[in-house]
């Protein structure tokens, strides 16, 4: 029996089986734990209990970062010369924090609402990133410094302008570097060549934070805020913007949560309770699909603003009425991005190398939304773009196998700007340069795809019996905490695992309901589990099935149980090649 037709083939990748001389190191490890820590290449002992731990081995001196003295001793200039200073952020939840938390901490080295100002650019009106506009008119109200976060890396032409102005600059960002770096005070990103500090892949957000780490260690007779105050909002941005959950990044997090879990910002408790999240039991998981699609929701609807005020707010009265319109925004987000992902999905064949679908009625806030809808059904890089007059502005999201902003970049004279990551990318190009942008775009694809089997791919952690599943395995598994993006929930794989019972559920019968048996006489184990969006299998279910599946716990009346989540599943013995 095979999979049913409307349901995407994937390929399963087995992780190599664990040395058995790290298989030794590790021997007071429960099994299943050492084999997944041994997939994420963690096998030096002091590497792996750190891990554990929850601890960080690498140096996190600020002043490791290229450029930092110069940017503390520039914002000390200010200060002492009572500069206005800005800080200029990006509209999504990595930007919304960083601004967020700047501001703070500047008002934390004693400076007034006056003297420091947030800046965030709207979408629709500026675009991405820093605008020669938004410059011009800062300098007209007085500001002396503009401090980016999570922008202005590519902004050659923009800080060329505000030098012009007698504005100074000083770029915070993580985004690909440029050919050339722009012509600031100081750059921060650690992802310059000239930069010591050891964590290269900090987001935005935590690149904001060792800013305002290395101020109060310069500045500490003026320092009233301590580094604590700050590791919710970096925790929230990190988690959104899908940094890597390793190395100090997972350090930030981990603290952060502990942060986020007392609720301090009336914001977070109020957008936790619109969320149908509890304080005290919130998680990386609970950030990237609770609190960040609403943080983001502002930007990409209204402005982002109102996030930044949500998060700012100490009045529980005004953070309730923020939150609620925060989450009424996300659910017209929703709506929008199912019914322009239906759109795109019409406008393109998915036979394609490179997916392109846009037009006046797709929204600048929504065409990222698309374009990851377009990438994850049909595994194909996919540029969604919002047409206007004279230019359309695009988001693109990637597959492995394509780095984007490297295509994007042998593009380069026909944009009016770009940057981004391998999987992820934004531009704006003008309409009579679009249609041989896409036919350019359209041969890098093809040249760099043409030879690959284009299939997605499940990284199965290991293969293990039904039996071992238990809570003892569970509450091994904890120990990975936060898990998410390059530290992902670990995927299993059982074999010849006898389907029970089984029925379709949901509104539409798009998913699966199950229950499994081990099968094994005299130590069988019976397990439900839940596939979404593979109700099809109901109408052809086989009696054994191979399954592949994470662990989670079902939580209904008081009651917690085990329960599969389930990924993928195949007849028993099918092929590991999708």
């Amino acid at each position: 029996m095979n999979r049913p037709a409307n349901l995407r083939s994937n390929q399963w990748l087995v992780a190599p089986p664990i040395s058995a001389q790290v298989d030794k190191q590790m021997g007071h490890i429960p099994p299943v734990l050492r084999q997944i820590l041994f997939n994420r290449g963690l096998t030096d002992p002091a590497a792996v209990q750190a891990f554990l731990d929850g601890r960080y081995l690498a140096s996190t001196d600020p002043f490791l970062l290229a450029d930092m003295e110069k940017a503390v001793l520039r914002i000390q200039q200010a200060i002492e010369n009572d500069e206005m200073i800005v800080v200029y952020g990006d509209f999504d939840a990595d930007g919304v924090t960083a601004t967020v938390l700047l501001v703070q901490a500047l008002r934390g080295l004693g400076l007034s609402r006056s003297q420091v100002i947030p800046y965030i650019p709207d979408r629709v009106d500026e675009g991405y990133g820093l605008n020669d506009e938004a410059l011009v008119s800062l300098k007209e109200r007085g500001a002396g410094l503009v401090i980016s976060v999570d922008c202005g890396i590519r902004s050659v032409a923009e800080v060329t302008q505000a030098n012009a102005l007698g504005l100074d600059m000083i770029i915070t960002d993580h985004h690909s570097l440029g050919r050339d770096l722009p012509p600031a005070q100081a750059i921060i990103n650690p992802r310059r060549p000239d930069s010591h500090y050891p964590e290269k892949a900090l987001a935005g957000v935590g690149i904001a934070f060792k800013l305002a780490q290395a101020l109060r260690l310069h500045l500490p007779q003026r320092a009233q805020f301590v580094d604590e105050e700050l590791l919710d909002l970096v925790a929230i941005g990190t988690v959104a913007d899908l940094a890597p959950l390793k190395g100090e990044n997972r350090r930030l997090v981990l603290a952060g949560l502990e942060v986020l879990n007392q609720a301090q910002r009336p914001g977070v408790a109020a957008l936790a309770q619109v969320s149908g999240l509890k304080p005290g039991r919130l998680t990386a998981e609970s950030i990237g699909f609770g609190l960040g699609p609403r943080i983001n929701a502002a930007g990409r609807l209204a402005h982002a603003y109102t996030a930044a005020k949500l998060l700012a707010v100490n009045n529980h009265i005004m953070a309730q009425q923020l939150a609620h319109e925060l989450n009424s925004l996300n659910k017209k987000r929703q709506q929008l991005t199912a019914e322009l992902s239906e759109r795109a999905e019409a406008m393109v064949d998915p036979n394609d190398f490179i997916l392109i679908a846009g037009g006046e009625e797709f929204l600048s806030g929504i065409v990222g939304l698309v374009a990851s809808r377009l990438a994850e059904r049909n595994y194909r890089p996919a540029i969604v773009l919002e047409k206007g007059d004279t230019e359309s502005r695009a988001s693109c999201r990637s597959i492995p196998e394509f780095h984007i902003t490297e295509a994007l970049d042998e593009t380069a004279e026909l944009l009016v700007r770009h940057g981004g990551h391998a999987q992820a990318a934004g531009f704006t190009v003008t309409n009579e340069n679009l249609d041989l942008f896409i036919e350019r775009i359209s041969q890098i694809a093809e040249q760099k795809l043409a030879d690959q089997v284009l299939l997605p791919k499940i990284t199965i952690d290991a293969e293990i019996p039904l039996t071992t599943v238990d809570w003892a395995l569970h509450d091994s598994l904890a120990q990975l905490e936060p898990t998410g993006y390059a530290n992902a929930t670990p995927i299993f794989l059982s074999r010849g695992v006898e389907v029970i019972h089984h029925r379709p559920v949901g509104r539409d019968g798009s998913h699966l309901q199950l229950r499994v048996s081990s099968g094994d006489n005299g130590s069988s184990r019976i397990l439900p589990g839940i596939a979404f969006g593979q109700g099809t299998w109901a109408s052809m279910m086989p009696q054994f099935v191979d399954l592949v599946y994470t662990i989670g716990v079902n939580e209904w009346n008081g009651r917690r149980d085990l329960q599969l989540m389930v990924q993928d599943l195949r007849p028993a013995g099918a092929a590991d090649d999708g």
